[in-house]
């Protein structure tokens, strides 16, 4: 399986072993980037992206890399440590690129193929809206399969995580490493991707169309029976 790790800092600590950890387990060829250190350029807010698409973007030629290998991967791993009850604001802005890839804009057929997971960890609380922050963009990507991990490790660094936590730890990637080789080679939607799907189609036939987002879709043909779940 091709798998892609986005870290969301740039140390190697319990949510990067945690990351890795999986990714062993599912097994496969694995690319990892970290964040600063691959990708550091905030989003500019220039609308450029939605009014033309993402090659047009000011930082696209330091993303285009990472842009390649999230659409070449089965399998998408995103991890951030728990910063003040988030994401890092170096995994938020690499995310405020993707904004075209939304279900609502211009998503991409080839997501529902994937499977993603959303991994946080904190010395104690947290991870639960951390990994939203991440989840929200794997979802409405149209990412067919999106998983949720969350740890509260009780230490700074890995070494000092408690046994029995680190036991807990290797269980739960153990069951989700047989669930995504299980669901591997799958075709879907996740189910809020898909109701924003029928949301957005409904929008399309009652308000003026807004461009470039309507041609896209009706290209697509999903003002038809083409559905992006469907693509061949």
């Amino acid at each position: 399986m091709k798998i892609v790790i986005i870290h969301g800092q740039s140390h190697e600590g319990s949510t990067c072993m945690a990351a890795r950890e999986l990714a062993a387990k599912v097994g496969g060829q694995t690319r990892e980037f970290f964040l600063p250190r691959d990708f550091s350029q905030p989003c500019l807010g220039c609308y450029t992206c939605f009014q033309t698409d993402l090659t047009r973007c000011p930082h696209y030629r330091e993303l285009a890399p990472l842009e390649a290998a999230i659409r070449e991967a089965e399998l998408l791993i995103l991890e951030s440590p728990v910063y003040v009850y988030h994401a890092t604001g170096q995994m938020m802005s690499f995310l405020d690129h993707f904004g075209t890839w939304w279900v609502v804009h211009r998503p991409l057929p080839e997501m529902s193929r994937k499977q993603a997971v959303a991994i946080a960890t904190a010395a104690g609380g947290g991870m639960k809206s951390t990994v939203r922050d991440m989840a929200d963009s794997l979802e409405m990507w149209g990412i067919g399969r999106v998983y949720r991990l969350g740890f509260g490790v009780q230490a700074a660094r890995p070494e000092e995580i408690p046994e029995r936590i680190l036991r807990s730890i290797h269980t739960k990637t153990d069951r989700l490493a047989r669930r995504i080789r299980q669901n591997a080679g799958g075709q879907r939607y996740n189910p809020r991707a898909k109701l924003f799907f029928y949301l957005m189609r409904m929008s399309h036939r009652h308000f003026p169309p807004m461009e470039p987002d309507y041609g896209y879709w009706e290209n697509q043909g999903w003002h038809g029976k083409s559905r992006p779940w469907r693509q061949k």
